[in-house]
């Protein structure tokens, strides 16, 4: 059984996972697509975040959060392992976007970045329904 603090926080995350996919189209349809890509990394760390905080774990790191999803969620199979490759394409992608001197982010790739994003969140949708209820999740 979960907490309502849990709960709450889960949601929370959630909602600002949905946010950041918002920045990144918005961001790419204005052909941002290094700061495209780099939404579309936070929505999914977010959605990570969120689907750990039932299991009551954060880390200050990136890769904290990153492990613990994977060795949780994924080598458990309760995550599809397509999730595990979008999670780390998607910080390979924003990694480069954001330090690599003379990386250039393509229309295509951030396109890729933001379906992605929106994949991983509504299958964290679909988690937290299954775990935690219809009338208790968000959409």
């Amino acid at each position: 059984m979960h907490s309502q603090s849990q709960i709450d926080l889960s949601k929370y995350r959630l909602d600002k996972a949905s946010e950041m996919i918002g920045e990144a189209d918005i961001l790419f349809q204005n052909k941002f697509y290094k700061g495209s890509n780099n939404r579309a990394y936070y929505s999914i760390l977010h959605s990570m975040r969120a689907v750990l905080a039932l299991a009551d774990f954060d880390s200050k790191k990136h890769s904290g959060v990153i492990s613990e999803f994977q060795r949780a969620f994924v080598k458990t199979g309760i995550f599809e392992k397509e999730y595990s490759k979008i999670v780390m394409t998607a910080s390979e992608i924003r990694n480069a976007s954001d330090y690599d001197d003379y990386f250039i982010a393509s229309k295509d790739e951030s396109e890729l970045q933001i379906n992605n994003a929106k994949k991983f969140r509504d299958r964290v949708c679909r988690y937290l329904k299954d775990e935690l209820g219809e009338e208790k999740a968000v959409d």
